[in-house]
């Protein structure tokens, strides 16, 4: 716990982000054959019949680089977020979209800063999985990775923008193409108006509050 919160007080370096990755699985719903949904009207709600029709489950992968500590300045060019929609969670679904951030907008950085649960596609082996050992070696190269602890997945400063999308998707959506047009548009508005996120716990809170999780040392 206390390697993510130093990570976190790092000031913001452009050569070396820090980026929380998270994903999110969504359950894809329509209206049934015939029963579509009313719009709302003035003076009237929108209506939706209680029955639906499924249809699958997708994923959305999301990034967050953090500006950095709020104690310090931070960069205009941070807080910035990346969702892509994927049909799994599986090792090479991750590995392309690692690769997409460090071939993409991290491409001339030293190193990208990963924060991550402890999922087990969430490691170097799943790029071994995907591509080439020279093309997963490339990639691990230019990967710092710290691991939030196991049933501390609330460390993570990325679980925020699943949790927003989640709020903000229309009651039902009917299949990975709309859910990926949601997607982006909440990134580019999100990203357009720099929101952020002002993380306040740090490693001497820890210590207060989640005191019963630390060992008790008796000196004699």
């Amino acid at each position: 716990m206390e390697d993510v919160l130093d990570v976190y007080h790092r000031p913001h370096d452009p050569k070396r982000p820090v980026v929380g990755l998270d994903e999110k699985p969504v359950q894809l719903v329509s209206d049934p054959p015939g029963l579509p949904a009313r719009p709302p009207v003035p003076g009237r709600p929108g209506r939706c019949d209680y029955r639906y029709q499924r249809g699958g489950t997708a994923n959305v992968f999301c990034a967050f680089e953090r500006s950095g500590n709020r104690r310090l300045p931070r960069d205009p060019l941070g807080n910035w977020r990346a969702l892509e929609v994927t049909g799994r969670r599986a090792k090479c679904d991750f590995a392309h979209f690692v690769r997409s951030l460090v071939d993409g907008r991290y491409k001339d950085a030293d190193a990208v800063v990963l924060v991550m649960d402890n999922l087990n596609t969430h490691t170097p082996a799943s790029l071994y999985a995907a591509f080439g050992p020279e093309e997963a070696r490339r990639i691990t190269r230019k990967l710092e990775i710290h691991y939030t602890p196991r049933h501390g997945s609330w460390l993570n400063v990325a679980e925020i923008e699943p949790s927003v999308l989640g709020r903000r998707l229309p009651g039902r959506c009917p299949d990975a193409a709309q859910l990926a047009a949601h997607a982006r548009a909440l990134a580019d508005e999100r990203n357009a108006a720099g929101a952020g996120c002002d993380w306040r716990f740090t490693t001497p809170d820890a210590r207060i509050k989640l005191k019963r999780l630390y060992p008790s040392v008796q000196l004699r």
